[in-house]
């Protein structure tokens, strides 16, 4: 195989895609030092709508559609994604081909500082009637469950904007993945990393993708060596149990795998979006069959009532 030769990254334009798609590259090119690599920034539909929640205008799919696109037309090599941006489903031709080493998966909880120091301690600290500022269907849910007292408020835009929202009064806590704020080395904001019993995580929630096309063996070579094969086996089981669900996004979902010793452990959640009815359960398997562990618990879940959850959803034309 020949490695002197030039290849195009296509991402996102956000600081935190760029920093992904920068680590991508930096990591090929320390295996490859005569790889020619490029980014092609692509603008996509989700980096454009911004005053609409993304469950009211297709979710997932809205940060990866253009980007895919570009690959099919090749104007790009490889695609690098945020694993909890991306749909169970490809376009034909195109494939998941590498999942990086996972960063912490958890939801950061952070206050405004005053003084250097935040202003509530936690969580659980936030007066009653606070405003707590996500994007997220999930997190909404699961934080109105604790405390149903919480106005949960619209937050779209990128890390920055976010936070500078949080500075200036519009919040009085958000919501973020800690996997983002320490990508960017904002470690120092977050107030306290919230356990998964308060805040599951999303599926895939800190790793990163790199989608490529199928018939191009060279390329799937070439990235092959950046899987990491442990985180590999948990975000392939929690995205079974997505898929298995059928969940769009208009229904609060989590799921979180972990790997000890050849075990799989894994934990999922569907949830009412007014975080009135919660179904959480979790399951064991082999590390032989990650996507069988997710079909699994997928289906407890729906027995257990989850399936109620999602007819009422769909019933009301929501999907």
């Amino acid at each position: 195989m020949t490695t002197n030769r030039r290849i195009v990254i296509g991402t996102r334009g956000s600081r935190l895609a760029l920093w992904q798609a920068e680590w991508v590259k930096a990591e090929l090119q320390r295996l490859h030092p005569a790889l020619t690599i490029d980014l092609n920034i692509i603008k996509t539909t989700g980096d454009k709508i911004l005053d609409v929640p993304l469950a009211q205008i297709g979710g997932k799919g809205l940060f990866v559609k253009e980007i895919e696109e570009a690959m099919l037309r090749y104007e790009a090599d490889i695609a690098v994604h945020s694993m909890k941006d991306v749909p169970t489903e490809f376009p034909d031709g195109l494939h998941l081909a590498v999942i990086c080493r996972r960063e912490d998966p958890h939801d950061a909880f952070i206050a405004p500082m005053k003084d250097g120091k935040p202003t509530v301690a936690s969580f659980r600290d936030l007066p009653e009637g606070a405003c707590v500022g996500t994007s997220s269907l999930r997190r909404a849910c699961q934080l109105r469950s604790i405390r149903p007292d919480l106005k949960i408020a619209q937050l779209r835009g990128n890390l920055d904007s976010r936070f500078r929202k949080l500075d200036e009064g519009k919040f009085d806590a958000i919501i973020l993945a800690v996997a983002g704020v320490k990508r960017l080395g904002m470690e120092n904001r977050i107030t306290e990393v919230l356990p998964a019993d308060v805040s599951l995580p999303a599926i895939g929630q800190g790793a990163v993708g790199i989608e490529s096309r199928i018939d191009d063996p060279e390329i799937n070579a070439l990235i092959a060596p950046l899987d990491h094969p442990a985180t590999s086996l948990c975000v392939r089981a929690e995205r079974s149990l997505l898929k298995r669900l059928e969940g769009g996004c208009q229904v609060p979902i989590a799921a979180h795998a972990e790997w000890t010793n050849g075990t799989l452990r894994l934990d999922g959640l569907v949830g009412s979006v007014s975080g009135d009815s919660i179904i959480r359960e979790s399951a064991t398997g082999s590390d032989a069959a990650p996507e069988a562990l997710g079909i699994a618990l997928a289906n407890i879940l729906l027995q257990r009532g989850a399936k109620r959850i999602l007819d009422e959803v769909y019933s009301k034309g929501m999907n």
